[in-house]
């Protein structure tokens, strides 16, 4: 297992039974390098909205865990926060949830000179996504898909 996989796993774990107890949602946990720094991201979500309150207190057991721990060997920055708007689609409740929704999809690879769709999702499985995007029907294989997320307007 890379480290990436095992750091998120590892912390997936420790979380999950403090959503539980609290009615939030983990949305996901990331590691990510951007700008030479480390993060290591949690989304978290509950009906009603994440509030402040909610995200220092994931925050603050989550650290001290973290620091009990300490198998991140890296110097990284913790952040807790709510997906948001751009909220990516990842799991399967994401997807499932989104059915009927408008997307945006982000490809690695440009297809017919775009790597940005957006359109409404249709369906997904375990390889493709399916969306409409001015009543065509596109698939595209999840392995092409750089970002899926709820699309917004302002």
């Amino acid at each position: 297992m890379a480290k990436r996989e095992n750091y998120e796993e590892r912390v997936e774990r420790f979380l999950m039974p403090l959503m539980e107890e609290n009615q939030y949602e983990l949305v996901d946990v990331e590691w990510v390098k951007e700008a030479g720094t480390w993060y290591l991201r949690a989304y978290i979500d509950k009906e009603g909205g994440f509030s402040v309150d909610d995200c220092e207190k994931v925050s603050r057991r989550l650290s001290d865990w973290l620091d009990q721990e300490d198998f991140i060997a890296e110097s990284y920055i913790l952040e807790v926060s709510s997906p948001g708007l751009g909220r990516p689609l990842k799991k399967e409740k994401d997807f499932a949830r989104s059915i009927g929704k408008d997307v945006d999809v982000k490809l690695y690879r440009a297809r017919d000179k775009r790597k940005d769709f957006k359109g409404t999702l249709k369906a997904y499985d375990k390889d493709t996504v399916t969306i409409q995007e001015d009543g065509t029907e596109l698939v595209f294989e999840r392995s092409e898909i750089a970002l899926i997320r709820l699309a917004f307007d302002f």
